[in-house]
């Protein structure tokens, strides 16, 4: 299972946007956003992890990244987490 990358989207509490990444290592990736070790989120914590999913490769992740960046991404995230954000 260590094979695994994930892409993942953290939402800043600062200033309600989103930000999306990809790692194979999930735990440390958010600890470095957190600890403001990333220069595209330090200034924009405190963040909170919102969503990820698994990949099957880096190839995989990369393209999912991609996507959640699109139009047609943030639409499928807007719907995905319709919930989370409306309570």
């Amino acid at each position: 299972m260590d094979d695994f990358y994930y892409t993942y989207i953290l939402r800043s509490e600062k200033d309600g946007m989103n930000y999306a990444g990809y790692t194979n290592d999930l735990n440390l990736r958010f600890e470095q956003h957190c600890k403001g070790l990333v220069e595209s989120t330090k200034n924009r914590r405190p963040l909170t992890l919102i969503y990820f999913e698994s990949c099957l490769s880096q190839a995989d992740a990369l393209k999912r990244e991609k996507y959640f960046k699109t139009h047609y991404g943030k639409m499928f995230l807007k719907n995905r987490l319709k919930s989370y954000f409306t309570g």
